[in-house]
């Protein structure tokens, strides 16, 4: 009875192991192509959760044309691969590894035949290798050329432009030269103003031609280096001439002399950036500086000495 009982049991636990599906399962639409032409490797696993499946590899004679997403299908997961092959010959699919809950399963290994194409000379009758045929020219053939000859005729509205501008006369520039330095520094304010500098975002620029014509005019007026020195040794300097009487100014000249120059140096190397009227403030301060700082009159005698 015991020995009934248990072949009963091996026979149940066989019926329900082999009605059981597979896990993982793979398959090929065909197993026979011919070069060049396609076959779809599909890969099934009966799971959705935790599952790995790793790159296709080890393929010897076939290569992957595409490798597609994976879908989901109710509780399944299916992986699918393009493939085809250039070789002759019988080539396997190797087993692959897929990963469920970190458990390792194989697929089966599949085999696959490509067969060349066989050519009938006797229906298809065999011609000679034609030359290699010109495709006749078209408009974006030239496209690139196009660009070369646009480039070529900008630089040469730019040489003919140097070449032809006007130039100033020699007694122009003398003239230019001869301007007294207020009537100079005054007329550059101007020009200045006209260009607009600040208003377009250019407030380093601004500051620094706003600078360089104060220093310019100190320059040429008072006869010191102000275009090399530092804020600090030009204020110090000018302080010095005003107290000894080498300069008509006023303390309050030499002040906004000083911070003026100072605001320019945090704009240039601070990145500082001042607001609108502080800017304007700036811009009256520099004309100021021109209008009151002059050195003093020399003094002649009765005799016209000094």
């Amino acid at each position: 009875m015991k020995k009934n009982l248990f072949y009963l049991f091996i026979f149940f636990s066989t019926m329900a192991f082999a009605q059981q599906k597979p896990l993982v399962k793979a398959a090929i639409d065909t197993a026979q192509i011919r070069i060049g032409e396609q076959i779809t490797y599909q890969i099934s696993v009966d799971e959705i959760d935790n599952v790995i499946i790793p790159k296709l590899e080890n393929l010897k004679g076939l290569e992957i044309v595409e490798d597609t997403k994976m879908d989901t299908l109710k509780n399944q997961l299916i992986k699918k691969y393009i493939l085809t092959g250039f070789d002759s010959g019988a080539f396997y699919i190797p087993q692959q590894q897929i990963f469920i809950k970190q458990r390792l399963h194989l697929t089966d290994s599949l085999l696959v035949k490509v067969a060349t194409v066989a050519i009938d000379t006797v229906k298809q009758p065999m011609f000679p290798i034609k030359s290699i045929q010109k495709e006749p020219y078209t408009f974006d053939d030239f496209i690139p050329y196009l660009w070369y000859v646009l480039l070529g005729l900008v630089v040469l509205a730019v040489i003919l432009y140097f070449i032809f501008r006007k130039k100033k006369t020699p007694e122009e520039k003398i003239a230019e030269a001869l301007l007294p330095p207020f009537e100079e520094a005054i007329q550059r304010l101007q020009q200045l103003d006209k260009k607009l500098l600040w208003q377009n975002n250019k407030v380093k620029e601004y500051y620094s031609e706003l600078t360089d014509i104060v220093r310019g005019y100190i320059e040429r007026e008072l006869k010191v280096p102000a275009l090399e020195s530092t804020t600090d040794e030009l204020v110090d300097t000018l302080i010095d001439f005003n107290k000894t009487g080498s300069i008509t100014t006023s303390e309050e000249t030499i002040q906004k002399l000083k911070a003026l120059l100072r605001e320019a140096d945090l704009v240039k190397f601070a990145k500082s950036m001042p607001m609108a009227d502080e800017i304007e403030g700036n811009r009256k301060d520099a004309e100021l500086v021109v209008s009151n700082l002059k050195p003093t009159p020399i003094k002649e005698d009765e005799d016209g000495l000094e």
